[in-house]
């Protein structure tokens, strides 16, 4: 039997700028562009990136290769604060 969680709380939201503080981007700042509370995940622009390689599609488009955002987990990230 499952539970529905129906509140799910987030410490962030989007579009506020968070200061990541552990993993490969840590120390780096950037600003939220998609919040995944379900999952307990953010998304921030343009960091935690990885590249994707997409297959040409019929003979009128060229393959190509673009760099996409991936998730992180949002207790891996504080609000930053300028001082």
């Amino acid at each position: 039997m499952k539970i529905k969680k129906t509140n799910i709380k987030m410490h962030v939201k989007k579009g506020e700028t968070v200061q990541i503080i552990s993993g490969r981007e840590k120390g780096k700042i950037g600003k939220i562009i998609k919040v995944l509370p379900k999952k307990s995940k953010i998304i921030i622009e343009n960091l935690n990136t990885a590249i994707k390689h997409l297959k040409a599609q019929k003979d009128s488009n060229k393959g190509k290769i673009i760099r996409i955002e991936k998730c992180i987990n949002s207790s891996n990230v504080i609000l930053y604060e300028q001082k």
